[in-house]
């Protein structure tokens, strides 16, 4: 099961109609359109169309499978003390005392440019459950980080 905010959950809904009502028929009818066009064999628009039309009900269905296995979190229940799911969190990373802050998300709202960080990658992780003046040790790629929580700011899930 995944939590998604209010936000993220209308917009992976939206997008999920949009290539239900929009797209969808709009690739069956090029398909249509370049099937008519001969030999199927030979044919780089139908080969094309066929491609387009893979690749779009592969992205419904992983949409419907996202919603299928996903609930909306309700904000005010979450702790307001420790960092959880839509937390905004500053920290400093002890080795170079660098602060940084972002937003704890699902995997499916990642979004490093916009300071959204999976609970799921490392430093999400490893922050979670903490509170302030807490020390999370994560360990990525380039080997363990210390990071001090400096604040925790509860999230409403539509920032």
């Amino acid at each position: 099961m995944e939590y998604l905010s209010k936000q993220r959950y209308d917009e992976i809904t939206s997008e999920l109609k949009h290539l239900i009502n929009v797209v969808y028929p709009k690739v069956t009818e090029d398909l249509a359109e370049a099937s008519a066009q001969g030999d199927r064999s030979d044919n780089a628009g139908y080969r094309e169309a066929r491609r387009i039309q893979a690749k779009t009900i592969s992205r419904i269905r992983f949409l419907q499978k996202v919603l299928d296995n996903s609930r909306v979190i309700n904000p005010d229940v979450l702790p307001k003390d420790r960092v959880c799911l839509l937390s905004r969190v500053e920290f400093t990373n002890l080795s170079t005392n660098t602060r940084m802050k972002f937003e704890i998300v699902s995997p499916h709202e990642m979004d490093l440019e916009a300071g959204k960080i999976s609970l799921k990658s490392p430093i999400g992780a490893a922050l979670m459950g903490k509170k302030v003046g807490e020390i999370a040790e994560a360990r990525v790629p380039s080997g363990t980080l210390r990071l001090r929580i400096e604040s925790i700011t509860p999230g409403e899930g539509d920032a």
